[in-house]
């Protein structure tokens, strides 16, 4: 697909535009962000879903019957055949409204061959936003920059989904020249914002590269994960990976080092490095239910959602 620039001195895919994010609606049908009707393997396949116990339309289980069950849901036959009376029970789905965070900061302007992962980033939010909206259940927003967050209350409107997607394009656009300021104080900033939308029963999508979170916001994260439904999708480029054979200087607007890429021990200890904090940062997650995922700069976004959630990928 070509691609409108608006920055001519920046080579295609570095930014996002609103045309093209719209265009991100046909992937829509490729996840689903509900756990129980996720297979076994895929990513979210080992959540449990939200219930709500009662005359629902999907049958559940038969369990003993307990003082202040429904007795119009006695199963009698079961009751019957074990001369203990057993009730069934029903589940229906609760209303799950969404909120998508998403990284448009400093570090997530990078991307070593085809797309950055702001892009990225931002892509896989305007998927998910359209996916929830889909399921019929309220969305919003919330855009993490370098000097603020912008936040969409969650409404089941498509226009207010428009409204989020212009808020990520102009953060995304103004990557450029955007400064970082205290990270601490914007991450600071975020939580509370985001603790004064979400209450219960609410799914959280964090879409970011996770190269700046402390174990404040991770306790954070974790918290909110206690009484809702916590998604992470991580952001990578390959080069956060493997470094390539050659000798380059890296650096930021601060700082620049000379690294010898031809030195097989040094590419090796890169990747290593790269696997080891993924593979914790999972690990820690795990204790508290929280599934993460991730998502590269280079690959289909479309085939990789579809590998996530068929459990072909972690």
């Amino acid at each position: 697909m070509t691609k409108q620039n608006p920055h001519i001195d920046y080579p295609q895919n570095v930014f996002i535009s609103l045309r093209e994010l719209l265009t991100m609606e046909r992937f829509a049908q490729v996840m689903s962000l509900l756990s129980n009707r996720q297979k076994v393997k895929s990513v979210l396949g080992g959540k449990h879903a939200s219930k709500l116990r009662g005359r629902g339309l999907d049958f559940e289980e038969v369990r003993n019957y307990v003082k202040g069950d429904d007795i119009r849901n006695i199963d009698w036959k079961v009751t019957a055949r074990t001369k203990v009376t057993h009730t069934r029970v029903f589940s229906e789905e609760k209303e799950k409204p969404a909120l998508i965070v998403v990284d448009q900061s400093k570090s997530m302007f990078f991307g070593s061959q085809k797309r950055t992962k702001s892009v990225v980033a931002a892509e896989l939010a305007a998927v998910s936003a359209f996916r929830v909206l889909k399921q019929g259940d309220r969305v919003g927003g919330v855009v993490i920059a370098d000097d603020g967050v912008d936040i969409i209350q969650p409404k089941r409107d498509r226009r207010n989904i428009l409204r989020f997607l212009e808020k990520i394009v102009m953060r995304n656009q103004g990557l450029k020249d955007s400064v970082v300021e205290s990270r601490e104080d914007v991450l600071k900033d975020v939580m509370v914002k985001i603790r004064n939308i979400v209450t219960h029963d609410y799914l959280v999508v964090v879409i970011s590269d996770f190269n700046h979170y402390d174990a404040g916001v991770v306790r954070f994260i974790s918290q909110i994960a206690q009484h809702n439904d916590v998604i992470l999708a991580k952001v990578t480029d390959p080069m956060e990976r493997k470094i390539p054979v050659a000798k380059f200087v890296a650096g930021d607007r601060k700082t620049q080092v000379t690294v010898d890429g031809r030195r097989k021990a040094l590419r090796d200890h890169f990747e290593t490095g790269f696997e080891e904090d993924y593979q914790q940062f999972q690990s820690q997650m795990k204790k508290h239910r929280i599934p993460v995922f991730s998502i590269n700069t280079v690959d289909s976004i479309e085939e990789q959602l579809k590998d996530v959630f068929a459990g072909r990928k972690k």
